[in-house]
């Protein structure tokens, strides 16, 4: 007759005694809100630096009444224009890099530095295109400026200062990757794993992507804030900030290839 024999139970795996680590979580509104505030004044501090630089190599000394001109000369140079919306990418970089390196993430996935569709792109440029057609056509129907006079000064004063070149790198490339990481990529991405949504981050965004554009009057400041709401829908269709960056770069480069021919 067959023994019963009692065996010990077997030890547990290690896959059942030690707990899966936890997902990691984005920063919700206040959090985003906060480290947005971090970032901007990261890239305050990165575009000052080459003002400050170009105001303390001017020959001669400068005092209390001397400096206000001194800064308002200086910024109105294309060349110092470039040069600090170049440096203040990195800024960008390294304050978002803090803020998603504390939550554990990889930065392109907070980012949502992904791949997107030929479809998506196809859809982005001609939105955008009927989107910037329309606000010049009602610039013409109302006598308005096509562009706004910011633009041909400071490609004026590139030209004059040899830095053309430049000017397109900063303006297509640099501002480009510079906000849409910080609007499009970490401010939407908190913002709409919060209570806002993604409709409600798309416009808040938007506003604050806006408010990135002071240089410009209300008019011009209506058509960025609609160029915000098209590239944050976008963000929020194709999953992928690389597709508003390309689309962002897009509108600057056709913004400054239509000054050149409006201003030559």
């Amino acid at each position: 007759m067959d023994r019963l024999v009692c065996e010990p139970p077997a030890a547990p795996s290690e896959t059942s005694v030690v707990a899966s680590p936890s997902q990691p979580q984005v920063w919700k509104f206040w959090g985003t809100a906060f480290w947005g505030l971090v970032v901007f004044a990261a890239m305050f501090v990165g575009q000052i630096a080459v003002v400050a630089w170009f105001v303390f190599r001017q020959d001669g000394p400068i005092d209390a009444d001397s400096f206000g001109a001194a800064v308002t000369t200086v910024v109105s140079h294309g060349l110092t224009i470039s040069l600090s919306v170049i440096t203040g990418l990195p800024a960008v970089v390294a304050a978002l890099w803090v803020a998603i390196r504390i939550k554990g993430m990889r930065f392109s996935d907070y980012l949502a530095l992904h791949r997107f569709s030929w479809t998506d792109l196809l859809i982005g440029v001609v939105a955008l295109g009927v989107l910037v057609m329309g606000w010049d056509a009602l610039s013409r129907a109302t006598g308005r400026e096509v562009e706004p006079g910011f633009m041909g000064d400071v490609l004026r004063s590139a030209r004059e200062d040899g830095a053309l070149w430049l000017l397109v790198v900063s303006f297509c490339v640099a501002a480009p990757v510079t906000e849409e990481f910080f609007a499009r990529g970490f401010l939407y991405r908190g913002w709409s794993e919060s209570f806002l949504r993604p409709a409600g981050a798309i416009v808040l965004s938007s506003l604050v992507w806006t408010g990135l554009h002071l240089q410009y009057n209300w008019y011009f400041l209506g058509e960025v804030f609609s160029i915000g709401l098209l590239l944050g829908y976008l963000r929020y269709r194709s999953k992928s900030t690389w597709l508003t960056i390309i689309l962002h770069g897009l509108n600057n480069l056709a913004a400054v290839v239509q000054t050149i021919l409006l201003t030559s």
